[in-house]
């Protein structure tokens, strides 16, 4: 797939940057998981996580989407320092993960999962019901808004491909006002045109506005997404770079430590 890529943007304002993490740190007991990690995205922008297995990727976005809360440092999301304390915090503040294995419930229907724990509530008098016709008539709209290429909203998950289900996915984390989508690895399972048809997707989050964090060992759709790329190694955050001033061999060095930052 060819893609375009925007111009790199200068030096990153204050209004730039969404989600900075400032010296994080976190302790399993006797094992250091993060060390002092720094890191910064901006709005409208891909950033790239990358590092080998144990780097402390999914551990610093565990702190950052609400399921771990660091030791010491801090998070700072639009301006404010932030403390979540459940996954559902970082939701309300505009934080949305896309987890690896997907978290789809696969006998619902489309729609029942991107509106599952966000069900439409009616009241009339003392009775409250779900109003079905609201959420998936609301459904189509953001499947149709992200252009997600899914049979209808009403099949269910089990019969979707793999690249359908993780439009899904996408859609649910891009379709609640989410100001930063998070991503684990969103095509190590997929294919070839299911990939290519994913990454569509991604640019798309970008170029609606949303900030996407990328983690990924795929280094050639690091090169072909990202605007920013940050290496990390043994729970360190070892260099950042512009994806535009890199190259994929770079990066690999500074992952393995044959190159210093």
């Amino acid at each position: 797939m060819t893609t375009v890529k925007s111009e790199p943007k200068t030096a990153a304002t204050a209004s730039d940057e969404l989600l900075r993490c400032e010296d994080v740190s976190l302790s399993f007991g006797n094992v250091r998981a993060l060390v002092d990690v720094s890191v910064s995205l901006r709005r409208g922008e891909i950033t790239a996580l990358v590092g080998d297995n144990g780097a402390g990727k999914s551990t610093l976005v565990r702190c950052v989407s609400g399921i771990h809360r660091p030791d010491s440092g801090r998070v700072l999301f639009d301006g404010t320092q932030v403390d979540f304390g459940s996954p559902e915090d970082a939701r309300e503040a505009g934080i949305e993960t896309v987890h690896q294995n997907l978290a789809l419930v696969e006998d619902l229907t489309v729609w029942q999962n991107l509106f599952l724990n966000r069900e439409i509530v009616r009241r009339i008098g003392p009775v409250s019901f779900l109003d079905r016709k609201a959420m998936q008539t609301r459904a189509q709209e953001m499947v149709s808004t992200l252009a997600v290429n899914v049979p209808a909203v009403t099949s269910r998950v089990r019969r979707l491909s793999g690249g359908q289900r993780q439009a899904v996915s996408i859609c649910r984390a891009a379709g609640f006002s989410s100001q930063l989508v998070i991503m684990d690895e969103p095509t190590a399972a997929l294919g070839v045109q299911e990939t290519a048809r994913v990454e569509e997707l991604i640019l798309k989050l970008r170029d609606d506005g949303h900030a996407v964090l990328l983690i990924s060992h795929n280094f050639a759709q690091v090169m072909r997404l990202s605007d920013q790329v940050w290496v990390m190694r043994s729970g360190r955050c070892v260099a950042g770079r512009r994806t535009a001033e890199t190259t994929g061999e770079e990066i690999v060095a500074l992952i393995t430590g044959a190159q210093s930052a």
